[in-house]
């Protein structure tokens, strides 16, 4: 396979990973929403899959996939943590503050929504399924020196998606005005927290 066939290979299936909607999408919608901190939670994310994808295709993947003490901790730490943010979204959606979206609003200090991002990226055992053992697992099988395109293809996926799903949340703006459609998407979140919770009971073992 050529160069170009690697790069849009390692952008294929990063991007078809990602694209599910997951804590760290919501969060990153919401902050799109909210006009708070987007360029930086982008960076963040985009970073974050660079690092998590390379240790993939450089092997940690297979130590990670051994450790099942680590999953544990990792799955168990999650489960309590989206049952609380499930339980947070919930009592938003019942905030009359919460359902605005102006220059009036309180923005959330970078320190808390950097915090928040770390949680939903690197404690929760999703994200290392995805980044590191099935994309990273795919690309550990190609050559060494092929590797790299691979990861270019994979970080391009990551900047466009959360780049895409950060700044084109602006065009959703009009319609989150209406305070019934912010209801909607805290409850939806907070449904689909306790879901991916209830899903990380299948890991413990």
């Amino acid at each position: 396979m050529s160069e170009i066939d690697i790069l849009i290979k390692g952008f294929i299936v990063t991007f078809s990973l990602i694209v599910a909607i997951g804590a760290q999408n919501a969060y990153v919608l919401k902050l799109g929403l909210l006009r708070q901190h987007v360029l930086k939670a982008v960076l963040f994310c985009t970073f974050s899959d660079f690092i998590l994808i390379s240790a993939g295709v450089l092997g940690l993947g297979f130590f990670i996939q051994g450790k099942q003490i680590f999953i544990n901790s990792i799955a168990i730490f999650g489960i309590v943590f989206l049952c609380f943010y499930a339980f947070k979204s919930f009592k938003s959606a019942f905030k009359n503050e919460s359902l605005q979206i102006d220059d009036n609003v309180k923005t959330n200090p970078i320190r808390e929504v950097l915090t928040m991002l770390f949680v939903f990226t690197y404690l929760n055992p999703h994200t290392y399924l995805d980044t590191v053992l099935l994309i990273g697992g795919i690309g550990a099988n190609i050559e060494s020196s092929m590797k790299l395109y691979f990861l270019l293809g994979a970080v391009s996926a990551s900047a466009i998606w959360f780049s895409t799903l950060g700044f084109g949340a602006r065009v959703l703006i009009p319609l989150f005005k209406k305070p019934i459609t912010w209801k909607i998407l805290d409850i939806t979140i907070g449904i689909f927290m306790l879901f991916i919770a209830f899903s990380l009971i299948d890991l413990i073992k």
